[in-house]
């Protein structure tokens, strides 16, 4: 187990753990945080898993935590590295099993008080429209041509179909498309996940319905489309069993390979091979065929919920337009500038936003507590342009049973007056906010260090569980 003293301070929002920690690092570790919030983070093995990052072959810098950081398969979720191109390595583990898991923010041209005589239907609509479960399929079914098309193509194919507009494909990260190989996307992760697209899955998704409550930043706001009292839509979901499947065919093919290229780590969970050979390269292009699927699923969510919108507020009503959409479990080739030369890198980011400057990021909270959109700013060129992705957990779902359940967690939410649709009330208890970090001493945290300026929070009138 870790302790504080391990860890040098750099300022009040900025750790290190150094490379003289364990003879095996190559670089050293580093974590955004409080003082207060390294307490907590000390108790699982989320630390150790950041140090294990900095062993990896090609890392450049540092391997780094977002202040949502905790234990993860592998690679602590919160967790961000960098390796050179071709030949460090890439990752199965430290990308996540849920492939660009990520959140979409819809914005509506309506006010809180002119939805809420509408909000009940509204919610049993867009409940009844987005099927939400484990392994839960939709009414969409696609064929194996239809599914190869998604996973080579992303929103473009949906917008040849009908289901997305140019606009969608503008708004979202990477134009809602990877390069891709369906190729390399096994027959059961296919299979998988046919009847999965526009469905909200189970765990820590959602649907919420909610108002923008603070301004912080009124001119970036304003840019945005954003204003006070706003009615908008976020969505938290990612490539469901497909997304899942092709994590677990390479990280199985990975351990297999490991010892081929004379990789050896401190935790076989990394699975960590070098990208430039044959499986390095076929992960990375079945990862952007399941990232593609989990646009996919983000869009037809949207089609679904705009559709409801119209139903609800009638014909006349304008569709809701599409903020941003951005990844958080995912690895990307970029450029970066590494000792005063701009190289290209594979950034491997496992619960943690991209964060350019002045583009939005999106930060989710738990049920019942705040939301947050950002924009990333220069500075964030320390982190490789990279900030947290929501609360992060403080404990297991498992715990988080034990020591509530789901009708208490109802109750509480019903007392707040937000409206909540769930098929389970044991999931509800799994997501309780008191599993998880305080969202707004995290999204501090990242704000404070200047990684990102909080443009807006928003606050949950209704929430649909997966």
């Amino acid at each position: 187990m870790f302790n504080k003293s391990d860890l040098i301070k750099l300022n009040n929002y900025l750790w290190e753990i150094p490379k003289s920690y364990r003879k095996d690092m190559l670089v050293p570790a580093r974590i955004y945080i409080t003082e207060k919030m390294l307490d907590e983070v000390v108790k699982d093995r989320s630390l150790n898993q950041l140090v294990n990052l900095t062993t990896l072959p090609g890392i450049v810098k540092y391997s780094l935590a977002m202040p949502d950081i905790h234990e993860g398969y592998g690679a602590p979720i919160g967790g961000v590295f960098a390796t050179k191109l071709p030949d460090g390595i890439i990752s199965p583990g430290s990308v996540g099993y849920d492939i660009n898991c990520g959140v979409r923010l819809l914005k509506s041209k309506h006010t809180e008080k002119e939805i809420r005589p509408y909000l009940e239907r509204l919610i049993e609509e867009i409940f009844h429209a987005v099927p939400s479960g484990l392994g839960k399929g939709g009414k969409f079914k696609f064929n194996i041509t239809e599914m190869d098309r998604i996973l080579g193509k992303g929103i473009e194919y949906l917008k040849e179909k009908e289901y997305a507009t140019e606009k969608d494909i503008e708004h979202c990260e990477s134009g809602g498309c990877l390069k891709a190989d369906p190729c390399f996307v096994s027959d059961l992760a296919k299979k998988r996940g046919r009847d999965q697209v526009g469905t909200l899955g189970s765990g820590n998704h959602f649907v919420e319905v909610q108002e923008i409550t603070e301004i912080y930043e009124e001119k970036l706001a304003e840019e945005l489309g954003l204003r006070k009292g706003q009615v908008v839509v976020l969505i938290h979901t990612g490539s469901r069993g497909l997304g899942h499947q092709v994590a677990t065919d390479y990280i199985r093919l990975f351990m297999q390979s490991m010892d081929k290229y004379n990789i050896s780590l401190p935790d076989r969970e990394l699975a960590a091979i070098p990208f430039s050979t044959p499986e390095g390269k076929e992960y990375f292009l079945a990862m952007g065929a399941a990232a593609n699927f989990a646009w996919s699923n983000r869009q037809m969510i949207t089609y679904l919920i705009r559709n409801a919108w119209k139903k609800v507020l009638g014909l006349k009503e304008e569709s809701i337009d599409l903020v941003y959409d951005v990844a958080h479990n995912i690895a990307k080739i970029e450029e970066h500038e590494i000792d005063k030369k701009k190289i290209k890198l594979i950034v491997h980011r496992k619960g943690a936003t991209r964060a350019f400057p002045n583009q939005p990021v999106l930060i989710p909270g738990t049920m019942g507590t705040a939301s947050y959109v950002l924009v990333g700013t220069e500075k964030s060129k320390e982190a490789f342009y990279t900030v947290c992705h929501g609360a992060g957990r403080t404990m297991s779902r498992h715990e988080a049973k034990r020591k509530t359940s789901g009708r208490e967690v109802l109750q509480q939410l019903t007392k707040k007056g937000i409206i909540v649709k769930s098929g389970s009330l044991s999931d509800l208890a799994e997501e309780a906010p008191l599993a998880y970090k305080n969202v707004d001493e995290v999204v501090e945290v990242v704000h404070q260090a200047g990684l990102a300026k909080k443009i807006v929070q928003l606050k949950p009138l209704a929430v649909i569980k997966g």
